[in-house]
């Protein structure tokens, strides 16, 4: 597998989390964080439209104002 460097910057707190992991498992922190990267990635990646029709007519009592009272700024 190619693979690219990459660089970023993590926050102290990610980094303490990071070195734990590292120390524990014997492992690299490159390999730590793409493992974590393959595992976000993994996660299914929301669909707006099933989203949007799961949610239509969700809130059937709600009032919508006029268009005449919008703020047309």
């Amino acid at each position: 597998m190619a693979s690219t460097r990459t660089q970023v910057y993590l926050t102290e707190e990610q980094r303490r989390k990071i070195d734990q992991i590292v120390a524990v498992e014997g492992v690299s922190m490159a390999d730590v964080v793409r493992r974590a990267l393959d595992c976000y990635l993994a996660t299914a990646v929301p669909n707006p439209r099933s989203a949007l029709e799961d949610t239509f007519g969700a809130l059937s009592d709600i009032e919508v104002p006029n268009r005449d009272e919008w703020d047309r700024g």
